[in-house]
């Protein structure tokens, strides 16, 4: 790899800590540059990587990549440790079913809704919504379930051997149970949760969060 990595992110964004997470599970590194997607002005250094306005980024010389499960993917081939993509046709499946859930289904209850207005926006000192959380918790429980037939069958969110889906999964748990009724919630899930009980403790999942003393 002659060329450095550039990540273009948002320290507090979800999708930018799974980024980090894969450059660490990787084995790689990179100069990270701090972009604001929700600055009222277009943040200049974003706008001129992507038309899209989102994070994270990743710039390998001439060669940039937007979307966190193709950056993923391309620091897995690109790294020097052993894929994070499992060679079983069916759990290789798996894991990308379970990516495909996370963006399209977990993001917008579990993030969006639960975290950012049960936790985040406290956080930062602003007012949060009790009944956008109360929205998101009932919108969390169908994927939730989904994932909880996943971790059941076997083929992947087992916890110890780690695959993308883990990476890509994990953050977002992470954030959703810091607000304590869908720390409730996810209880009633129980192969997840026992996913979870495993990787929460996961150094690049430590080593990554933007909220270390919260």
């Amino acid at each position: 790899m002659a060329e450095p990595l550039n990540l273009l992110g948002f320290r507090h964004s979800v999708y930018t800590r799974i980024a980090r997470m894969g450059l660490i599970e990787t084995g790689l590194t990179a100069t990270y540059v701090e972009a604001n997607p929700f600055a009222a002005e277009p943040d200049p250094v974003l706008a001129a990587m992507t038309p899209l306005g989102r994070v994270p980024v990743l710039q390998h010389g001439d060669f940039v990549l937007t979307e966190t499960a193709a950056i993923l993917r391309y620091l897995n081939d690109l790294g020097p440790k052993a894929s994070l993509i499992p060679p079983d046709p069916q759990a290789a499946a798996r894991m990308a079913q379970v990516m495909g859930i996370v963006d399209a289904y977990v993001y917008q209850p579990l993030v969006r809704k639960v975290f950012s207005y049960g936790f985040y926006q406290a956080a930062v000192g602003e007012e949060g919504d009790s009944s956008v959380v109360a929205e998101g918790l009932t919108l969390s429980q169908a994927p939730l379930r989904a994932l909880n037939n996943i971790a059941a069958g076997g083929l992947q969110l087992g916890g110890r051997d780690i695959s993308l889906a883990d990476l890509h999964l994990a953050p977002m748990i992470d954030y959703f149970v810091r607000v304590p009724e869908a720390a409730d919630l996810l209880r009633h899930y129980p192969a997840l949760s026992a996913w979870w009980d495993e990787i929460s403790n996961h150094p690049s999942l430590r080593e990554t969060d933007p909220f270390p003393d919260q």
